[in-house]
């Protein structure tokens, strides 16, 4: 599908269970896209749970291009942010996901502008769960944030593990930071990716069933 946001469309890739619950919105990491194949992995398995999926671009072709070579479109976590923000109101504007409640999945720098925009929309985004990302870029707006927030890191991810820590203490909402043993950044261990994907499926189970504070 295509989702206009702005003057531009973003590419995105949007399926459904047959019974979703709740509906999970992508927000890829440095350099990557829709097609990675961790989030890929973790999309089927939180489909298998009862959940829809969105991965999509938050770059077009051309910017992906550009930040190629510049690299700074990546860290620009308001830029990404107000593209999380609007593909998420457009999305409820549709009639397949107009009644569902969303949640964000995050990784790497992703996972900072997945909570900025949870912090911008308050009680539309229910649940958000970052993987090894970096919720440190989003400092600012984490005491905003009103969505239930799972962060997951590796432990052996020892400067990311690091920064989360720092992270979650800012965080003023229900909340859970998981450390999956033996992992690294990227959680190429045998079992690791596995276990990100069973915690935020649970997380994301969970939270569909619960009504939002207030």
């Amino acid at each position: 599908m295509q989702i206009p946001v702005g003057d531009v469309s973003l590419a995105g890739d949007l399926e459904f269970p047959a019974d979703a619950a709740g509906l999970v919105l992508f927000a890829h990491g440095s350099g990557s896209s829709r097609h990675s194949p961790r989030n890929q992995h973790v999309a089927r398995v939180l489909r298998a749970a009862g959940s829809g999926t969105l991965l999509f671009d938050l770059l077009t072709r051309e910017e992906e291009a550009e930040d190629a070579y510049s690299g700074h479109l990546r860290f620009d976590i308001a830029f990404l942010a107000e593209r999380l923000v609007a593909a998420s109101r457009w999305l409820t504007s549709q009639s397949v996901a107009q009644y569902l409640p969303l949640g964000y999945f995050g990784s790497s720098t992703g996972a900072g502008a997945a909570l900025t925009a949870a912090a911008l929309l308050g009680s539309a985004i229910r649940a958000v769960v970052s993987r090894g990302g970096r919720p440190d870029l989003a400092m600012e707006a984490l005491p905003h944030v009103t969505a239930a927030t799972l962060l997951i890191v590796g432990e052996r991810d020892e400067v990311v593990l690091r920064l989360n820590e720092e992270a979650f203490a800012r965080l003023a909402v229900e909340k859970s930071l998981a450390v999956v043993p033996g992992a690294t950044h990227l959680f190429e261990e045998p079992g690791a990716l596995e276990a990100v994907a069973r915690l935020a499926a649970h997380w994301f189970e969970r939270h569909w069933k619960e009504r939002p504070a207030g």
